[in-house]
């Protein structure tokens, strides 16, 4: 599957990628999504939810294509965003 690019019409400024997640290996795709989970701001609402639970929740959002990863040059940083996420829907596929 070839990977989709996305952008802004302000290309040069917010260059961003899709990233398939079969393009990754478990290790690499594990590795995204514990890092995911361990950011601040990553909170789970008022009930304690365990790492495991918060996991699985995040892959199977992931392999079920309600959420997606996101590749930005300039930061050089991957992201995990809704698939539905406005600042998405203003991207355009190349």
């Amino acid at each position: 599957m070839e990977q989709k690019q996305l952008h802004n019409p302000l290309k040069s400024i917010m260059p961003i990628h899709r990233i398939p997640i079969n393009k990754l290996s478990p290790e690499a795709l594990r590795g995204v999504i514990n890092e995911f989970i361990s950011r601040d701001g990553t909170d789970y609402g008022a009930i304690e939810v365990s790492w495991d639970i918060k996991f699985r929740q995040v892959r199977d959002k992931l392999e079920s294509g309600l959420a997606v990863l996101i590749y930005d040059d300039e930061s050089e940083t991957t992201n995990i965003f809704l698939a539905n996420d406005p600042l998405l829907k203003g991207l355009t596929d190349c």
